[in-house]
């Protein structure tokens, strides 16, 4: 993600107008990440082609000048970013007025609503295993049906059988700990 030494004098201007907000500096996934009474508001970062700010809420800003776009269309429900391709495209009081109504929406503590969570047909090949061992079958049922979600969609996304077989190789123990195949990155 970060293309930090392409952007440096940019994305250090970016931190300093941040900074000058009422919100209180952290690092998360390897990026600063500004927060309100522990939400996170705002962050910044450098990629290949651009660099940008992003509003963890900005699906709720209103957008004033147009700016805002979603960084991944269908996927991406609550984040917008602003991208930039240069120093001269910064604008603080711009920024500002977007950081303001970011803070505001935070205290107002909007949120989209996570999406029904629709059940996913078990694959043959992970059922075949929870038929033969009851201590997984019975591991995995105690799971809660996200944490199912993410075994089924990653037994799902391998293409070839070989992939499927070391994938649930890699998966059995974690399900017989009761854990998420996700659960070190949260």
């Amino acid at each position: 993600m970060q293309n930090n030494n392409k952007w440096t004098e940019e994305l250090e201007m970016l931190s300093n107008i941040i900074s000058e907000m009422p919100l209180e500096k952290s690092v998360k996934w390897g990026a600063e990440v500004f927060t309100y009474n522990g939400k996170n508001v705002v962050s910044y970062g450098g990629f290949k082609n651009y660099f940008t700010i992003w509003f963890y809420n900005g699906v709720f800003l209103k957008d004033k000048y147009k700016v805002l776009v979603n960084a991944q269309e269908g996927k991406t429900k609550s984040l917008r970013q602003w991208r930039f391709t240069s120093k001269d495209e910064i604008n603080e009081n711009k920024i500002f007025e977007y950081i303001k109504e970011a803070i505001e929406i935070e205290k107002k503590g909007l949120k989209i609503q996570p999406e029904k969570f629709k059940p996913l047909p078990v694959p043959e090949l992970l059922m075949n295993e929870l038929k033969k061992d009851k201590s997984l079958k019975a591991n995995f049922e105690k799971l809660t049906p996200g944490k199912q979600k993410e075994y089924i969609v990653y037994i799902n996304e391998a293409k070839q059988e070989a992939t499927k077989l070391s994938r649930l190789g890699k998966i059995k123990p974690m399900i017989l700990q009761g854990v998420g195949l996700n659960d070190k990155y949260k």
